[in-house]
Protein backbone atom coordinates (compact mmCIF):
# COMPACT_ATOMS: atom_id res chain seq x y z
CA UNK A 1 0.00 0.00 0.00
CA UNK A 2 1.58 3.03 -0.73
CA UNK A 3 1.56 6.19 0.74
CA UNK A 4 -0.36 9.34 -0.27
CA UNK A 5 1.19 12.81 -0.41
CA UNK A 6 -1.63 13.89 1.87
CA UNK A 7 -0.59 10.95 4.26
CA UNK A 8 3.08 11.48 4.17
CA UNK A 9 2.74 15.28 4.59
CA UNK A 10 0.88 14.47 8.37
CA UNK A 11 3.41 11.54 9.22
CA UNK A 12 6.03 13.83 8.45
CA UNK A 13 4.96 16.49 10.41
CA UNK A 14 4.32 14.05 13.24
CA UNK A 15 7.45 12.17 12.77
CA UNK A 16 9.72 15.13 12.75
CA UNK A 17 10.05 15.82 16.86
CA UNK A 18 10.04 12.00 17.77
CA UNK A 19 13.39 10.61 18.71
CA UNK A 20 15.05 7.47 16.99
CA UNK A 21 13.77 4.35 18.76
CA UNK A 22 15.76 2.00 16.93
CA UNK A 23 19.48 2.09 15.73
CA UNK A 24 20.81 0.16 13.20
CA UNK A 25 25.20 -0.13 12.50
CA UNK A 26 27.02 -1.16 10.02
CA UNK A 27 26.30 -4.88 10.68
CA UNK A 28 22.66 -4.32 9.28
CA UNK A 29 19.22 -6.02 10.26
CA UNK A 30 20.37 -8.76 12.73
CA UNK A 31 17.88 -11.05 14.32
CA UNK A 32 17.85 -8.01 17.10
CA UNK A 33 17.50 -5.42 15.06
CA UNK A 34 13.99 -7.06 13.39
CA UNK A 35 12.68 -8.11 16.77
CA UNK A 36 12.69 -3.95 17.82
CA UNK A 37 11.65 -2.66 14.80
CA UNK A 38 8.87 -4.93 15.03
CA UNK A 39 8.19 -4.41 18.88
CA UNK A 40 8.28 -0.25 17.93
CA UNK A 41 6.40 -0.44 15.02
CA UNK A 42 3.68 -2.51 16.81
CA UNK A 43 3.72 -0.24 19.84
CA UNK A 44 4.27 3.35 18.20
CA UNK A 45 3.22 2.82 14.50
CA UNK A 46 5.18 5.91 13.50
CA UNK A 47 8.45 5.44 14.60
CA UNK A 48 11.77 7.01 13.66
CA UNK A 49 15.11 5.05 13.05
CA UNK A 50 18.88 6.03 12.67
CA UNK A 51 21.21 4.25 10.40
CA UNK A 52 24.93 4.23 10.75
CA UNK A 53 25.87 3.67 7.28
CA UNK A 54 28.04 5.68 5.26
CA UNK A 55 27.42 4.60 2.34
CA UNK A 56 24.75 5.92 0.45
CA UNK A 57 23.56 3.04 -1.52
CA UNK A 58 24.08 0.66 1.22
CA UNK A 59 21.81 2.62 3.39
CA UNK A 60 18.69 2.39 0.80
CA UNK A 61 19.29 -0.98 0.16
CA UNK A 62 19.40 -1.26 4.14
CA UNK A 63 15.73 1.28 4.16
CA UNK A 64 14.59 -1.09 1.56
CA UNK A 65 15.41 -4.82 3.44
CA UNK A 66 13.45 -3.11 6.34
CA UNK A 67 10.75 -1.91 5.50
CA UNK A 68 10.12 -5.55 2.89
CA UNK A 69 11.06 -7.45 6.34
CA UNK A 70 8.78 -5.54 8.58
CA UNK A 71 5.89 -4.95 6.28
CA UNK A 72 6.45 -1.04 6.70
CA UNK A 73 6.36 1.71 4.81
CA UNK A 74 9.01 4.21 4.06
CA UNK A 75 7.56 8.20 4.77
CA UNK A 76 10.71 9.72 4.55
CA UNK A 77 14.74 10.11 4.66
CA UNK A 78 16.70 12.75 6.04
CA UNK A 79 20.54 12.16 6.49
CA UNK A 80 20.98 9.19 8.89
CA UNK A 81 17.26 9.14 9.69
CA UNK A 82 13.95 7.76 8.32
CA UNK A 83 10.87 8.01 9.23
CA UNK A 84 8.87 4.12 8.97
CA UNK A 85 4.63 3.67 9.60
CA UNK A 86 3.20 -0.01 10.01
CA UNK A 87 -0.54 0.26 11.19
CA UNK A 88 -1.93 -1.81 13.78
CA UNK A 89 -5.56 -3.94 14.17
CA UNK A 90 -5.81 -1.99 17.38
CA UNK A 91 -3.22 0.87 18.67
CA UNK A 92 -2.82 1.60 21.81
CA UNK A 93 -3.66 5.11 22.61
CA UNK A 94 -0.88 5.68 25.31
CA UNK A 95 1.63 4.31 22.59
CA UNK A 96 0.98 5.15 19.27
CA UNK A 97 2.11 8.08 17.71
CA UNK A 98 -0.85 8.84 15.15
CA UNK A 99 -2.85 8.26 17.80
CA UNK A 100 -1.37 10.92 20.36
CA UNK A 101 -0.59 13.47 17.85
CA UNK A 102 -3.18 12.95 14.83
CA UNK A 103 -4.65 17.13 16.22
CA UNK A 104 -1.54 18.76 15.66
Amino acid sequence: MALSSEQKKVYKRIGHHLKPVVMVSEQGASEGVMAELDRALNDHELIKIRLSVADREAKQALIEELCRASGAELVQVIGKMAILVRRTKKPNPQLSNLVRFKDQ
